[in-house]
């Protein structure tokens, strides 16, 4: 996780944070949380460089399938693992796409948005 989530905040940039959530239950698996300052209208943060096209600010949660995981553990994990570090940007790039998400304006549709169930295809 560590390695995504600097994956993640080098292609994402500046003004976003992103954490590692531990895992509390099995309803509750580890996540990566992306998010960025405060929606357009809701204080100080507004003016943050960004036009925004969603009315909502970033808050995104990441999950991997446990099975997926797993197999990063087995023969050729890591090489696998390596693609999929080089593939996220495009990744994320879809993602967006999917769920009106806008990493570019730190904004969404939707007050907080999870990927879940993600593999580690390239």
């Amino acid at each position: 996780m560590p390695r995504i989530a600097e994956r993640v905040t080098r292609i994402v940039g500046h003004g976003v944070r992103v954490a590692i959530l531990p895992y509390e239950s099995p309803l509750v698996p580890t996540r990566l949380h992306v998010s960025a300052g405060r929606a357009p209208g809701e204080g100080k943060d507004e003016d943050d460089g960004h036009r925004h096209v969603y009315r909502c600010a970033l808050n995104v949660f990441l999950t991997w399938d446990d099975e997926e995981i797993e197999r990063l553990l087995g023969a050729g994990g890591e090489v696998r693992f390596l693609r999929y570090l080089d593939a996220i940007a495009a990744k994320l790039d879809a993602w967006q796409g999917a769920r009106e998400v806008d990493l570019a304006t730190r904004s969404q549709a939707e007050p907080s948005v999870l990927f879940g169930g993600l593999d580690f295809e390239a």
